[in-house]
């Protein structure tokens, strides 16, 4: 068993946790911080299209990740 987090699950992961972060940011800061929850989703649906993600060449260039191997899930 591989425990080592993809590239694809560290990118969810993020995303994921920038929500979180944007939500609590708009609750308890300024509600402008939606606008944060709203670039992360608009990025997120855009990478679904065009596989463009500058969260992921990051994570890989500077953290070592790497995409999952094509037969795993």
């Amino acid at each position: 068993m591989n425990r080592k987090m993809s590239l694809e699950r560290a990118v969810e992961a993020f995303a994921g946790f920038m929500v979180l972060l944007s939500v609590a940011l708009t609750w308890f800061v300024h509600p402008g911080f939606a606008w944060l929850t709203v670039f992360v989703g608009a990025n997120l649906f855009q990478q679904a299209f065009t596989g463009f993600c500058p969260a992921a060449m990051i994570m890989r260039r500077f953290f070592g990740f790497q995409p999952a191997a094509s037969g795993s899930a």
